[in-house]
């Protein structure tokens, strides 16, 4: 899979290198925007009551 996104990435090296820094940054800002408040108001992840 990163041989994937690396071959596609446009550019030399080293922009390879700052295009796939962004591409993480983006993904965990995502991640952490939109996908861990969904999951916690969702799932009962964190639900540690006993006996409720």
């Amino acid at each position: 899979m990163y041989g994937f996104i690396w071959r596609h990435l446009p550019g030399p090296r080293w922009l390879k290198a700052i295009e796939a820094l962004i591409l993480i940054f983006a993904i965990v800002a995502a991640l952490f925007t939109w996908v861990y408040p969904w999951m916690a108001n969702t799932l009962p992840l964190f639900d540690n009551r006993v006996g409720g």
